[in-house]
């Protein structure tokens, strides 16, 4: 029997990680064991996951099993769609330039910022009064 080959990336947003796995196949895109319909219900999300593919045009040509955990619904989305590009860039190195014009192989830093002694929040002070 023929092992089956594939092409691994993982991807981060703020506490979010996706481990991505990318074989030939028919284009079924399965997270954490279902489809990612049914995994990510807002379109925005939705998008956010498949355009790696879309710029690419590899849309239904890859098998993409992926293990998304930490985070919210967003984060996990933005994981998800960072990991699908680095799993396409080892899989063929000509993605590169595609990919990088768009901001998909760059790990997105932005994450909450701590909270600071004497404020409530990271930045909003506690209201001034003045008598």
């Amino acid at each position: 029997m023929k092992k089956k080959t594939y092409s691994q990336g993982t991807g981060r947003r703020k506490t979010a990680v996706a481990q991505v796995r990318l074989m030939q196949g028919s284009g079924e895109i399965i997270i954490n064991g279902m489809p990612y319909e049914q995994r990510f219900v807002r379109f925005g999300d939705r998008q956010i996951i498949v355009k790696p593919l879309l710029i690419t045009e590899t849309m239904g040509k890859y098998d993409i099993s992926i293990k998304v955990n930490g985070g919210g619904v967003s984060g996990q989305s933005g994981a998800v769609s960072h990991g699908i590009a680095r799993a396409l860039l080892k899989e063929d190195e000509k993605y590169k330039a595609l990919l990088r014009g768009d901001g998909l192989l760059t790990r997105d830093s932005r994450a909450k910022e701590r909270k600071k002694p004497g404020l409530k929040r990271a930045r909003k002070a506690p209201q001034y009064t003045k008598r």
